[in-house]
């Protein structure tokens, strides 16, 4: 017998990148369509048998807990979104599943409950489930049925901060419940109620509790944010029959490692990162609850199996464009996000998929003749940068050609003319960092910040980000859907606080515009220890907050900032004098003369180069180009770091010759 382990608790290993785990959310999951019809067809069959007394209430019973057990794990994937990458169709499961496991509370409610499970695991009463994992021992008969009974009075709890349709929902499912149960008793059939269902419900729930909640959390005394990899675990040992009849949550440190693996993919990824996992200090015990370490395991596994090789993280490379080049690109789909924005992805084909890789925070400059007259835009990438899909966030302005043009006529198979991805907005990502990330954004500026969360959750899988959105109501706000999915997917690593300003039933606290002092609060702590703050939307937001938190002492490089717009301003022409300029531009070199007070790119322009860019105000990046001779000065700056501007990078829309001749390069 192998001795028992004492434990060690090592917060350190856990500082180490995730693993990979190699497993994506399908389009669509075909062994949770084949359980859940098969739970389905059973409950049926099952209540079929009840009502004709073709079989003995405990052979009925017994059938309906089963399927309803089964139909948990459809819930459960359905709340974590891994049951299709089409939102709508988990949502779809999870509202049939929910009505069979709990009847009591909504699918979007029960999904809530369960993320805070997963953000706060065996965090006191942060921990919804810890009403069973905590329980003494001689309480647990009682619990385990009980155990969504506490789920109701945590949400309760937590009312002010649920949607009010969530709220709606949840009370009509007491109502009608209550009703059924009523109306059966008063036509004397209660008896076939419980035989048909509640007897069973209660009966699944005990197992729920049991092999969910209290096999996998039990006597752990790590939470989720102290050491993952200690806050729950793998019980290992005779998986040929603990898995299929667990449904793969013997492996449930897996799950909660990576949220949004489907459950029939939890023992592909241990396997594939075993060893990984192991340095970490993962937290395991045999079948009969004895607890292991590494060495423990490691003998333990000589008797079952190899190790596997581990996976590493993959890293999203630079576009292969030495400059914004142009291409014809189509339109692939044109989602609607709100009453006036809406998402376009790009089907960009496979030889120039090099051209259009792209880091997270990069924007697109989209060409197109709209009314006939040619319209230059840029526009954000929403996506993960480890993605491989392209696609951009637009929200139609009053007076906009093109934004009008997209929300209201672009289709799937219109074909515009992109620039490849520009811009620095991001930062550098390491897979090995633990940084802790502020992003605040209003309106349409989430988009370049939705990207960078993406991005940096999936590769920087120990660093915390902290989001603050401002919109007006939440009918305005972009990337709903798509934030709340994120949240549920890293519910540990990412807070989103949602700020309205034209919304009465909002909580107090996050009502209003955002501003220092709000963001201050929410963080609970000292905003000079932030590693890296993102700031995206109107001008007056970006500049106030960049200035606030200098002022409060944050390091100006940890200070990231995008503006759609600069600032309109022209200099007096007496500070400029006439210059001769060289311009290089897809190996090409192009000398014109340039006026006094003109910059690089409108000489540029005059003379026919395709130099290029996007906003003309400073506020993009499209037009960066390196200063190889001469001098220039530079008026505003929105988009270059220090180390570009060090390495001799300018925007050439804001450029203006010092010296009697200059040489820019657009190729870098």
């Amino acid at each position: 017998m192998l001795p028992t382990a004492q434990n060690p608790r090592t917060p350190a290993a856990s500082q180490h990148a995730l693993p990979n785990p190699g497993e994506q959310v399908p389009t669509l999951s075909w062994p949770i369509v084949g359980i859940f019809t098969f739970a389905i067809a059973l409950f049926g069959a099952s209540t079929w048998a009840a009502l004709t007394d073709a079989l003995p209430a405990v052979a009925t019973i017994a059938a309906s807990a089963v399927a309803i057990f089964v139909l948990f794990t459809v819930l459960h994937d359905a709340s974590h979104y891994s049951i299709s990458s089409h939102r709508w169709v988990n949502v779809v499961f999870g509202r049939v599943a929910m009505f069979f496991v709990s009847p009591l509370i909504s699918f979007k409610a029960f999904a809530f409950i369960h993320i805070e499970h997963h953000r706060n695991t065996n965090d006191g009463a942060s921990d919804p489930d810890h009403f069973v994992s905590a329980a003494p021992w001689w309480q647990l008969p009682i619990r385990f049925p009980a155990m969504d009974l506490p789920y109701i009075g945590f949400l309760v709890r937590n009312l002010r901060r649920r949607p009010r349709a969530e709220i709606v929902e949840t009370v009509a499912l007491m109502t009608f419940s209550v009703t059924v149960i009523v109306a059966a008793a008063y036509a004397g059939q209660l008896w076939a109620l419980a035989v048909i269902y509640l007897i069973p419900e209660r009966v699944a729930m005990f197992v729920l509790a049991w092999w969910f909640d209290w096999l996998p959390h039990h006597d752990l005394e790590d939470t989720q944010r102290e050491n993952r990899y200690r806050a729950t675990r793998n019980r290992v040992g005779s998986e040929w029959i603990l898995t299929p009849l667990l449904l793969s949550q013997n492996y449930h440190l897996v799950h909660h490692l990576h949220p949004s693996i489907p459950f029939y993919r939890y023992v592909a990824a241990w396997r594939r990162n075993e060893a990984a996992y192991l340095e970490r200090d993962s937290a395991i015990s045999t079948v009969f609850g004895q607890q292991l370490d590494s060495a423990q395991y490691h003998e333990w596994k000589r008797l079952n199996g190899k190790l596997a090789a581990l996976l590493p993280i993959r890293m999203p490379r630079n576009s292969a464009a030495r400059h914004a080049g142009t291409h014809p690109i189509a339109v692939r789909s044109v989602e609607p996000l709100t009453p006036d924005s809406v998402a376009v992805t790009f089907d960009v084909p496979e030889h120039l998929r090099d051209q259009f890789r792209f880091q997270a925070g990069q924007h697109l400059t989209v060409k197109h003749r709209v009314a006939g007259e040619e319209v230059r835009r840029n526009y954000s990438i929403c996506t993960s940068a480890t993605s491989g899909q392209l696609a951009i966030g637009v929200r139609k302005i009053g007076g906009g050609m093109f934004s009008t043009f997209a929300v209201e006529s672009l289709r799937a198979g219109d074909v515009l003319e992109l620039m490849t991805p520009t811009g620095s907005f991001g930062a550098p990502l390491d897979p090995l960092a633990r940084r802790e990330n502020v992003a605040v954004a209003a309106g349409s500026g989430i988009t370049p910040i939705l990207s960078i969360v993406r991005t940096t959750m999936e590769i920087e899988t120990e660093s915390r980000f902290t989001l603050f959105y401002g919109n007006r109501t939440a009918e305005s706000t972009m990337f709903a859907a798509e934030l709340d999915e994120l949240e549920d997917r890293y519910a540990d690593r990412l807070r989103i606080f949602h700020v309205r300003s034209a919304d009465a039933h909002h909580p107090a606290s996050l009502r209003g515009r955002i501003d220092l002092a709000m963001v201050r609060r929410l963080l609970a702590g000292d905003v000079t220890s932030i590693d890296r703050w993102f700031l995206c939307g109107p001008g007056d937001l970006v500049t106030t907050m960049r200035d606030d938190l200098a002022s409060e002492g944050v390091p100006t490089e940890r200070i990231h900032l995008e503006l759609f717009r600069g600032a309109d301003r022209r200099p007096q022409l007496d500070d400029h004098a006439d210059s001769e300029v060289t311009i290089t531009l897809s190996g090409a070199d192009h000398t014109v003369e340039l006026a006094a007070g003109e910059t690089v790119l409108e000489s540029a322009l005059k003379n026919d180069i395709d130099a290029p860019y996007a906003c003309l105000g400073g506020a993009c990046g499209t037009c960066k180009a390196r200063v190889t001779k001469g001098a220039v000065s530079m008026e505003q700056n929105f988009a270059l770091n220090t180390a570009e501007i060090e390495a001799g990078f300018v925007l050439t829309c804001q450029s203006r010759p010092t010296t009697p001749t200059v040489a820019v390069d657009y190729d870098g």
